[in-house]
């Protein structure tokens, strides 16, 4: 199968071991996720099969939203619950103080990766280190919030909304609020909610997608490898020049039986054969009137 599979990932797996139970399921080797939930977090992980892998950089890449509940008052080594504790503190703040912290993380910030982590420093993970008791020096990391929205307030317990991009770590987030509110702070649930144009009412569990497939009913949880760029506008190749795009050469307008009108230069554009095949991603350029391959795919949808 070439597509996308949108998992809801439950708590204790790891984003492997939702790869391993999928080609099981659908024995099917040529698959992989899109961006590591860590096994404590639940919520959206499309797994891409077939031609689809392209797909998982430019997935993982894409902005992500979570739903997290932070906890004041108190500091872990991995920054959440499952961890050691190491510190406590009364939290004597306010709902206006809370509303400042928060709102000072939106934009640009810089992130230290926690121990416990993948980032990898000589070649070994981070949480390898941190599981033989060393601590290795780590290089901050430029990251985005591009929101947070409160969405309860039951202090020491406060749930967000979080909107950033790629390489955002929100136990570490929740962990700097909680220091510069100067009370600690730890994650104490997430979810990924939204993560490469998905939901999470999107997403089935494992036991569901193994039932979906008992009934032969996968095609009505298998997104087309095109559902990915689903905002770019639509482009049919003629018949008779369908052996061009084959060969991955580049296009000229009139080459096409279905072309959007008025394309701006740096446009991309899905481009299909006449029954449906998807070729891929082309972007028009002005100066030479024509349209170049940039991502190809070549798979039914």
């Amino acid at each position: 199968m070439d597509g996308i599979i949108v998992v809801n990932k439950e708590q204790d797996y790891t984003s492997f071991d939702v790869v391993a139970k999928l080609r099981g399921i659908l024995k099917q080797k040529k698959m992989g996720h899109t961006g590591t939930l860590d096994p404590m977090a639940t919520g959206v992980l499309p797994v891409c099969l077939g031609a689809g892998t392209k797909l998982c950089d430019m997935m993982t890449d894409s902005k992500k939203i979570y739903r997290a509940v932070m906890l004041l008052g108190r500091d872990y080594d991995t920054e959440d619950i499952t961890g050691e504790l190491l510190a406590e503190a009364e939290v004597n703040v306010t709902k206006d103080d809370i509303l400042a912290a928060v709102g000072s993380f939106i934009g640009e910030i810089s992130q230290l990766p926690p121990m416990y982590s993948a980032v990898k420093v000589n070649g070994k993970k981070l949480c390898d280190y941190a599981r033989a008791g060393k601590d290795v020096e780590r290089k901050p990391r430029k990251v985005t919030i591009y929101d947070i929205e409160i969405e309860e307030l039951n202090i020491p317990y406060v749930t967000v909304k979080v909107s950033c991009s790629k390489g955002t770590y929100i136990r570490t987030l929740c962990r700097d609020i909680g220091e510069k509110l100067g009370c600690h702070g730890c994650m104490q649930s997430l979810v990924r909610i939204y993560t490469g144009g998905f939901s999470i009412e999107e997403a089935k569990t494992i036991d569901e997608i193994e039932k979906y497939r008992d009934e032969g009913r996968l095609d009505e949880i298998l997104y087309g490898v095109d559902s990915f760029f689903k905002e770019y506008e639509k482009a049919v190749v003629r018949k008779e020049n369908e052996k061009y795009t084959e060969n991955g050469n580049a296009m000229k307008p009139y080459e096409f039986a279905v072309l959007p009108g008025n394309v701006r230069n740096d446009e991309r554009i899905r481009v299909y054969r006449e029954d449906g095949f998807f070729y891929g991603i082309y972007r028009y350029d002005s100066r030479k009137d024509i349209f170049k391959p940039e991502k190809m795919f070549f798979c039914q949808v």
